[in-house]
């Protein structure tokens, strides 16, 4: 709590120097080395150098200043140039409360990254393919990244990179023709699709041809040939279609959907960067860059003049750096990419762009595993997305219809729960584990589930229904109880949980938080009688309360879940 009025004291001072003597200062707010020269000390040696007054005058200066603050400061004083503050921590307390009910969704707000500008790359399923469980994670993830950095100021582009470029098209059309019936495929093309991909990886075991087939069907399509630029016009759409289906239903949008192909006439211009800057070599017909001797080296061309992946990866830095001027570029992809990052970095890297290399991020994360094993497309161990999103949303209805067999909108409220349950259950995790995928476990109305936190919010909203209370009617010294205080001290750190969760790319650190919190809050409901016969005390509690359900639903918010008033 005190870490907060260190801020923006900090904030405040830099502000008044900044703007009435145009000097950028870097405020110094600490703990002070013994606890009876009270909660915080501002040394204030840099102001003086700065402004190159006497040192009374300067501090003088400053404590008139930090007294018109709105801060819950009992008392101020000066050693020297220290200027020593007591902090009142019951009016403390009622301050963080008030600016919680006054501000609503707006508090915990940060400008962290005020003037800046990120770049999202997420979800960006394969074409072609169904949109698996295997892909929540990149999308979850990227989406509430997304989220969590606008709270912190943050200009941010969202960008579908979407995988519509490569053989794996050449393999689709030759198990089209191969196996396929255009008229049965088009009644249902996703499964239809999905189900051929299989096929034709499974045949391509015993008949290696088969690859050459489906390479030589992908040359077709880089040549313009219309036959097949048509067929994978068609599958990409379709495959859109299933993806569009999945992010309506998870609340997911992005700024653009600029995939794979539409880099390939932008990478000519790297390629020959390279070739100018003589850092692009020939390896067994091949072209490559030779990076450090603990990374492999990074192959650019085929022997048979084709691009790779990271060509286009390449393209798209540059691209995105020209049209966006991004601070950072958040790449939210599986750790098994991490030699590719790292590939991508130490080209840009010696090709002099160090600032821009550095300015990559890979978001990496663990896989989700079923019965312990990874999921696979080209296998057939595969669990659709939409499926399980369904299975979640009809396990929410039921037990709503348990609870509450009257209310209205069950439907609208179980799709809700059910999606909510699935994105926490994911969110929950951090980032960088694998976990075993289990529908049961998360869509239960306790524990750690994301049903859980919006049943709290609902608790919250059933209490203040129809309810009206004076935020300037409180006892501030109510808050000193540890079950008040409690609360208290973690509704203060909002703020510095989203900004740890966007410094360290983790939306764990907000799902972990609300857990907390909702835990907090329900211990406070087992002693507490929040309806209180006193007016005053029936104020604080309903702040209180009030707060609680303000953070809890902005967290939930930020997890790219929706917060609801009944349930």
């Amino acid at each position: 709590m005190i870490e907060q009025i260190k801020l923006s004291i900090k904030e405040k001072l830099e502000a008044y120097y900044k703007e009435k003597y145009n000097f950028e200062l870097a405020i110094v707010v600490e703990s002070p080395k013994k606890a009876e020269m009270g909660d915080i000390s501002i040394p204030m040696f840099t102001v003086v150098k700065a402004l190159r007054k006497p040192m009374p005058e300067v501090v003088n200066e400053a404590i008139e200043e930090i007294k018109s603050f709105d801060l819950p400061i009992n008392s101020i004083s000066n050693a020297g140039a220290f200027i020593n503050l007591f902090v009142d921590k019951a009016k403390l307390s009622a301050k963080i409360i008030k600016d919680c009910v006054t501000l609503e969704d707006e508090f915990g707000k940060s400008n962290l990254g005020e003037g800046k500008t990120v770049v999202l790359d997420y979800s960006s399923p394969n074409i072609a393919k169904s949109f698996s469980v295997g892909h929540l994670r990149s999308t979850m993830i990227g989406n509430s990244l997304k989220l969590i950095l606008q709270k912190c100021g943050y200009h941010t582009v969202a960008i579908n990179y979407l995988g519509d470029w490569g053989t794996q098209f050449g393999k689709m059309i030759v198990a089209i023709e191969k196996w396929g019936d255009i008229e049965v495929i088009k009644k249902d093309p996703i499964n239809e699709l999905a189900s051929l991909y299989v096929r034709v990886n499974n045949e391509e075991k015993e008949h290696p041809e088969i690859a050459e087939e489906a390479r030589e069907a992908f040359r077709k399509i880089e040549l313009g040939e219309p036959k097949y630029v048509k067929m994978w016009k068609w599958i990409r759409e379709e495959s859109l279609k299933e993806s569009e289906q999945i992010y309506d239903l998870l609340g997911v949008s992005f700024d653009s959907y600029n995939g794979e192909a539409f880099y390939n006439d932008k990478m000519d211009p790297v390629v020959n960067e390279l070739e100018e800057k003589k850092i692009l070599e020939e390896d067994q017909g091949a072209m490559v860059v030779r990076l450090s001797d603990d990374i492999p080296p990074a192959l650019i061309k085929r022997s048979d003049g084709g691009t790779l992946y990271i060509t286009r990866d390449l393209a798209a830095v540059f691209y995105r750096k020209k049209e966006y001027n991004f601070e950072k570029a958040f790449y939210v992809v599986g750790g098994e990419q991490k030699l590719h990052f790292n590939q991508l970095k130490g080209v840009l890297t010696k090709m002099g762009y160090k600032d821009l290399a550095d300015s990559i991020i890979h978001v990496n994360f663990g896989m989700v595993l079923k019965d312990g094993k990874k999921m696979s497309t080209r296998k057939g161990n595969v669990v659709k997305l939409y499926d399980i999103l369904m299975q979640a949303i009809d396990a929410a209805y039921k037990q709503i219809e348990e609870k509450n067999p009257n209310m209205e909108n069950k439907n609208e409220i179980a799709v809700k729960v059910g999606c909510g349950a699935v994105v926490f259950n994911d969110l929950k995790n951090y980032r960088a584990l694998d976990y075993e995928f289990d529908i049961n476990a998360m869509v239960k109305f306790e524990g750690q589930t994301g049903p859980y936190l919006q049943y709290t919010g609902v608790r919250i909203a059933s209490i203040l229904r129809d309810k009206k209370f004076d935020i300037n009617n409180i006892d501030p010294n109510l808050f000193e109880k540890p079950h008040y205080f409690e609360i208290v001290k973690q509704i203060s750190s909002f703020r510095m949980t989203v900004e740890k969760a966007a410094e360290e790319a983790s939306p764990s650190v907000i799902a972990k938080y609300l857990l907390s919190l909702a835990s907090s809050f329900n211990k406070f409901y087992s002693l507490e009688k929040i309806n209180a016969e006193d007016i005053v005390v029936r104020n604080t509690n309903f702040a209180l309360a009030k707060s609680v359900r303000i953070v809890l639903n902005e967290g939930l918010r930020l997890l790219g879940i929706n917060y609801l008033e009944e349930m």
